[in-house]
């Protein structure tokens, strides 16, 4: 009868906290708790490993006559999900004198099956950084995590198929191996196949280079025939960081424009990488080892308003936390309900959004590019020369006033995408048309190094124009008293808010940063002043 400590960690979309799984046993009538604030699956986690103790070739917690309570401290600390079971045996086999091994600087993450199988779990990398920033120097954990944790440099990463490999090592007492300096994970076997070992080490970036989507998998700004104006409008969008809403009759070509706009967004940093890869792998959306290219979300028009903000009992991230460091796409934009439509105004303005219930309060990032699409009514025909518009003038104004002057005001850059010439849909591309993403990026690329430049002595995160707010805008863009006059006169004859004329200015900035100009000058304020919403 003994004691033993070892550690886990409960992952969470803003980082991870190191949990102690502490077990006790004495002698006593058959008893087996487990205490510390623990939710359903941290209840069930001691019938999971009771068997998976069995069916490894102990002797089941539940089979002697003995107290055993383990303990997940700290106690005041909500714990959620089924990565505690390996933990949690662990401990009670160290605990009853049957592993002895030293726990310090090792982590073990992971769900029990009940035959003694390692499950894949959720939320592996932000615990894996909280563990190396705590100093901790071996993570276990089960196998088809181990290359997602291995993105995280400078720690040893040892992924098994069970329980057993995991005893069977930990008895050995193996030291930590070599360490492979290469990008790629690796898989070593040792003893008899019984347990993998999967390590990296990276220095601050990956080895390998981190390369676009293939071309020919994509929509190319080509395959969309003419809007030669929204495609300005999107690309002046990816360089600054820039929120658009594009609005047309059905048909136009809204929804291709949005899907091509991913190929010509500017690759992701290592850093990037590692955030919005943490952030889907606790929300359990993470497909394959990371995300190495800007996420994109397009939520339907039916979702509620907790599905794009976050909420719940327990705050959970939602769409708008998805699409962070990428783009939501909103498809049939005053289809959503307006209440929905609401929830974003903190997210556009703060590039985070805050959840608040009853049983807690959340930040979660939220900085994202929002590319809306509408159509002029219900029907689509307002405004059309062709077509006749069916509505009701009641549906009509309902329709428009769907989107209210705070969230118009949000949104950067308002392109119409009008009407195409059919006989232009079955001409043929030229060679200037194909393939007209790599040359926008290049030119994309060009202004986000401006703007990296320009933001580099800021003491908060600045990436894109659009972050600035309006201490930036003072401090770091100044204009002629030519340009400043025209934006003025404009601001008073289109009626625009402080908040619409300062991104107008940001606009201007990034138009001037796609020609590399270091100033800007009157033609991009006035294109900037074209993009503002018609009344």
């Amino acid at each position: 009868m003994g004691f033993a400590k070892t550690y886990s960690a409960q992952p969470s979309i803003l980082g991870a906290r190191i949990i102690d799984v502490e077990v006790d046993i004495s002698k006593g009538l058959n008893a087996f708790t487990v205490v510390g604030l623990g939710d359903k699956s941290v209840e069930e986690s001691k019938d999971r490993m009771a068997s998976a103790i069995k069916n490894s070739g102990f002797k089941s917690p539940k089979q002697s006559n003995q107290k055993v309570v383990i303990s997940l401290a700290p106690a005041d600390f909500k714990k959620e999900g089924p990565v505690f079971d390996l933990a949690m045996a662990i401990a009670y086999l160290t605990a009853n004198e049957e592993l002895f091994f030293n726990p310090d600087g090792k982590i073990f993450l992971g769900e029990l099956s009940l035959d003694g199988k390692l499950r894949k779990i959720s939320g592996v990398l932000p615990a894996v950084a909280e563990a190396k920033k705590k100093g901790f120097t071996e993570i276990y954990l089960p196998k088809e995590n181990a290359r997602e944790a291995a993105l995280i440099s400078d720690i040893l990463i040892y992924g098994a198929d069970t329980l057993e490999e995991v005893i069977t090592h930990l008895s050995l007492g193996e030291g930590s191996g070599e360490e492979e300096t290469d990008a790629e994970c690796f898989e070593a076997e040792e003893k008899n196949n019984r347990f993998h070992k999967s390590s990296r080490k990276i220095n601050n970036q990956p080895k390998t280079k981190i390369e676009y989507p293939d071309e020919e998998n994509e929509i190319d700004f080509s395959d969309v025939v003419g809007q030669e104006s929204a495609k300005r409008g999107l690309e002046i969008a990816a360089a600054g960081g820039h929120n658009i809403a594009m609005y047309g009759p059905p048909g136009t070509g809204k929804t291709m424009l949005a899907k091509a706009f991913s190929g010509i967004l500017p690759p992701l940093s290592f850093d990037e990488i590692i955030e919005i890869t943490g952030i889907h792998s606790v929300a359990g959306t993470l497909k394959g080892d990371l995300v190495s290219v800007p996420p994109i979300r397009a939520p339907h028009h039916t979702a509620s308003y907790v599905s794009l903000v976050g909420g719940g009992t327990i705050p959970k991230p939602g769409e708008v936390t998805l699409a962070h460091r990428g783009v939501l796409f909103l498809d049939e934009f005053p289809e959503f309900d307006k209440k929905v439509l609401e929830t974003l105004r903190q997210p556009l303005e703060e590039r985070e959004i805050s959840i608040s219930r009853a049983r807690g309060s959340i930040t979660f990032p939220a900085n994202f590019i929002l590319i809306a699409a509408m159509n002029p009514c219900p029907c689509g025909n307002h405004g059309s020369k062709t077509k006749e518009c069916i509505c009701r003038a009641i549906d009509l104004l309902k329709y428009q006033r769907k989107i209210s002057g705070p969230i118009m005001d949000r949104i950067d850059m308002w392109v119409e995408v009008s009407l195409i010439n059919h006989a232009d849909l079955s001409g043929k591309k030229s060679d200037k048309q194909i393939k007209n993403n790599p040359k926008i990026r290049t030119r994309i690329a060009a202004a986000r190094e401006m703007q990296k430049v320009r933001f580099a002595n800021l003491k908060r995160k600045v990436k894109t124009n659009g972050e600035m707010n309006s201490k930036d805008i003072s401090n770091l863009i100044e204009l002629s008293k030519e340009v400043k006059d025209i934006l003025d006169r404009s601001a008073v004859k289109l009626g625009l808010s402080a908040r619409a004329y300062h991104r107008v200015i940001k606009l201007a900035r990034t138009i001037a940063d796609l020609e590399k100009k270091a100033e800007i000058e009157l033609p991009h304020i006035l294109e900037a002043l074209q993009y503002r919403p018609k009344n």
